[in-house]
């Protein structure tokens, strides 16, 4: 089991500002994207990730304009540093060993404000997840103020990531290049963030 090792330095910048973001170069995921929309995939994706001993992951829901009306997650990303899955849970639903993965203590899932994640993943079904690393919780030991998933990633990867699809259709008949790409990049570079901060290579 793979534990969340602390180190404290203060070698980053506290906060960071919306223009200096702007300067910086984008940075995405330029890796594998396997948008998994048919149950025949889910097989070969599982195998694969449950090998990973690091996933970076994230969550996009369809967005609700009605007040009090929340929709169910529509998308959960599950990234490595070269592939990432894309599961839509509006075809596929929350397939039996992607939540065998979040339950398992020997991988470790890496993202960013977690507990709304697992509280929307919960409606699909109950389970009880281990090993999460949630950045929000663990930044401020690096000195980082900051909380945000693109002031986070500028100021410990140099670099910005686009969030113009951040209140798209999630649940579209098929995911536009930009979406795929968008939502790729959340959950590599909430892992990269990780690896980046505890020096694992």
């Amino acid at each position: 089991m793979i534990k969340t090792t602390i180190l404290n330095n203060t070698d980053y910048l506290e906060r960071i500002e919306a223009d200096a973001i702007e300067q910086m170069p984008l940075i995405q995921f330029e890796g594998e994207v396997i948008v998994v929309d048919k149950h025949a995939q889910i097989k070969d994706a599982i195998a694969f990730l449950s090998a990973q001993p690091l996933l970076g992951i994230d969550t996009e829901t369809r967005p609700s304009f009605k007040k009090g009306v929340v929709n169910k997650v529509s998308l959960i990303q599950v990234a490595t540093e070269k592939v990432c899955y894309l599961f839509r849970l509006n075809k596929v639903g929350f397939p039996e060993g992607l939540m065998h993965i979040f339950e398992s203590e020997s991988i470790m899932k890496i993202g960013l404000s977690l507990d709304d994640d697992m509280r929307g993943l919960r409606r699909f079904r109950h389970f009880k997840s281990e090993n999460l690393v949630d950045l929000q919780k663990i930044v401020q030991n690096f000195g980082i103020l900051d909380l945000s998933l693109k002031k986070v990633s500028a100021i410990v990867l140099g670099g910005k990531v686009s969030k113009g699809q951040q209140l798209s259709d999630w649940e579209c008949e098929s995911l536009r290049p930009s979406q795929i790409r968008y939502a790729a990049t959340d959950a590599w570079a909430c892992l990269m963030i990780y690896k980046k901060l505890n020096k694992i290579d």
